[in-house]
């Protein structure tokens, strides 16, 4: 089985695909997706195809060295996107040439039903009542929200307050039975974490996600994590088990690797594995399309520290442009029901792309850029 085309497809709203395609025919699917720079990852993969055409494509692992170590430079989103991409196809392909779903070829399920979460409005929703209700008429039982728009450093009274009736607002709505997460982007500083964090403690939400940046050094880390009994979670800007390391140690109650940026499966499983080490759930981050949400649930079929899987179903982000279902040409796969997404049975990623509706949206290919936000004396805000 030697690899005889790798292929990309840059469809709206913000996605990259990757189609990869053997001598004898045998095809698999990836996505390489890094909201804002699909076009430099586009570049990266280009360059991989000097190292990977003419080679066995059932060869995953040893691929996956020769990429992410042949290099003198390596790592990062952009690499570690455009391996995830390759890295989805040959699994994909691989596990259709077998016959099997790829959680078999990573040691069989460890459960029968993935539980799943949806976003509720944008990063200033009017009504959190309202959004949530929507997302419960789909299915789920678990929501995620920002927490704010662009904060001053320490945070005033009035955006503080904002944000704990936004949390009281989702918990009345759920009850005791539905969780929320919120997620900061990292756009609050540790000062300002370590005074707003334990004031979310009584709205009891699932987890807080990236309230600082994740470059942020093992010592803030540490503090964030001491200040709060809200478990805290980070992890889609983090693409290699190294890099997760610190957080780890800083005592991170959820790791969040996300498939289309960490090295794919193959790393992510080790990633799910190193986590696990340290008894840390993981919740794949997915707010991507329908490739990066199927190799997510392959592996968390397969890990036993799974926690919950985010999806972008319905996100503001994808508003008027194209879907999580658009590309597919069974759309059941992805079907809620309590909550929860059953194990699918179909081989590789358990998904069959519509190649002619890529195809033709890949005509007329996304230029989605990541908003730029300012605070009120001009300076730049984290988004």
């Amino acid at each position: 089985m030697i690899i005889d085309r790798i292929e990309t497809f840059q469809v709206a709203p913000r996605w990259l695909l990757v189609r990869i395609e053997t001598d004898d025919g045998a095809i698999g699917w990836g996505e390489a997706s890094l909201e804002g720079h699909a076009e430099s990852v586009q570049g990266a993969i280009d360059g991989y195809t000097d190292l990977l055409l003419g080679q066995d494509a059932t060869r995953i692992e040893h691929l996956w060295q020769q990429m992410t170590r042949a290099g003198f430079y390596r790592g990062g989103p952009v690499f570690g996107s455009a391996v995830s991409g390759i890295d989805h196809a040959l699994w994909d392909l691989k596990g259709k040439v077998l016959g099997v779903p790829v959680h078999e070829l990573l040691g069989g399920p460890v459960r029968d039903k993935v539980r799943v979460y949806g976003w509720i409005g944008g990063d200033d929703p009017s009504d959190v009542a309202a959004a949530i209700e929507t997302q419960l008429a789909t299915g789920l039982t678990a929501v995620k929200m920002n927490a704010s728009g662009a904060t001053e450093h320490l945070g005033s009274l009035a955006e503080t307050t904002a944000i704990l009736d936004r949390a009281g607002a989702a918990r009345e709505v759920l009850g005791a039975s539905g969780d929320f997460a919120i997620d900061f982007h990292g756009r609050i500083s540790p000062g300002y974490a370590r005074r707003l964090l334990p004031l979310l403690e009584e709205f009891h939400p699932l987890f807080v996600e990236e309230p600082v940046v994740p470059e942020m050094g093992l010592e803030v880390w540490e503090q964030v994590v001491a200040s709060t009994a809200v478990p805290i979670a980070t992890g889609e800007r983090l693409y290699s088990r190294w890099d997760a390391m610190p957080v780890l140690r800083a005592g991170i109650s959820v790791l969040q690797p996300d498939l289309a940026h960490a090295g794919g499966i193959s790393e992510t499983r080790r990633i799910a594995t190193l986590a696990e080490t340290y008894g840390v759930a993981i919740a794949p981050h997915c707010p991507l399309g329908p490739l990066a949400l199927a190799a997510a649930l392959q592996v968390d079929f397969a890990s036993p520290n799974f926690l919950i899987q985010e999806q972008s179903l319905g996100i503001h982000y994808n508003a008027g442009s194209a879907e999580l279902t658009d590309y597919l040409l069974d759309v059941s796969v992805f079907t809620f029901a309590d909550g929860y997404i059953h194990r699918p049975t179909g081989p590789g990623l358990g998904v069959q792309i519509d190649e002619a509706e890529v195809r033709r949206a890949a005509q007329s290919p996304h230029r989605w850029r990541t908003p730029t936000w300012n605070r009120v004396d001009g300076s730049l805000a984290e988004w």
